[in-house]
């Protein structure tokens, strides 16, 4: 089968574009913690938002009974009210403002024009580095010229994190201060927060003082998240 110069500027960036879309990958976030956390047995809590705003919102009780539970599966017990509980969960979500990111990618470009009088040089638009060839005797139309380029293109990035602290009801001191934060090219919170909530507790409380890099997929919970150092 032949393929035609035009069909390959067809085929090559929706070939590159296709790609990218199957290179898709697990989340990732980045989670910083430190803590004194008390040991669990004996310990109840109580969860309120960190900004006032988000008080009696249902948005904000679907995240924190996410949190809830995990601070249950780690051994903790959730208190009848704030005047009985031995520790007071701030919880707190928010995404950026989007951000543009200039990328590239292979691309193919083709050029060519109107040869001048006599042997002279066609001229004509250039992709990607290709030129016009030479004209022939008299005005004529240029050779045609290719060669590989970069298709230039734009994406859009947000940052989203969710940040906890927990307070101790006795003296009112912070036994646990951890932020979960994400690059994504969506701002749809009711996928992020879940996503960074399970990363914030991987591991939970953590090693105080240290930042790890949280990788797992979302489709895949069976899976454990691999947990490295950054």
């Amino acid at each position: 089968m032949i393929t035609t110069r035009s069909t390959l500027r067809l085929i090559l960036p929706l070939a590159a574009a296709l790609a990218l879309s199957a290179c898709v990958s697990p989340f990732e976030a980045r989670v910083a913690r430190f803590q004194q956390l008390p040991a669990p047995a004996g310990n109840s809590f109580v969860i309120e938002p960190r900004d006032k705003a988000n008080e009696g919102g249902l948005e904000f009780a679907t995240y924190a009974n996410l949190v809830r539970q995990k601070l249950i599966a780690a051994g903790y017990q959730e208190a009848s009210s704030p005047e009985t509980a031995a520790l007071t969960v701030q919880l707190d979500y928010n995404v950026s403002a989007p951000r543009e990111r200039v990328r590239t990618r292979p691309g193919l470009g083709w050029g060519g024009g109107w040869g001048g009088w006599g042997p002279g040089f066609g001229w004509g638009p250039y992709w990607g580095g290709g030129w016009g060839g030479w004209g022939g005797w008299g005005p004529g139309f240029g050779g045609w010229g290719g060669g590989w380029g970069n298709d230039v293109y734009s994406t859009t990035h947000y940052n989203a994190v969710v940040a906890m602290r927990i307070n101790r009801n006795a003296d009112k001191k912070a036994v646990f201060e951890g932020r979960a934060e994400t690059e994504s090219s969506s701002n749809n919170l009711t996928r992020l927060v879940p996503n960074l909530v399970t990363a914030m507790f991987t591991n939970f409380p953590g090693n105080s003082g240290e930042t790890v890099r949280v990788r797992f997929d979302p489709a895949k919970p069976e899976k454990p998240p691999t947990v490295k150092p950054m």
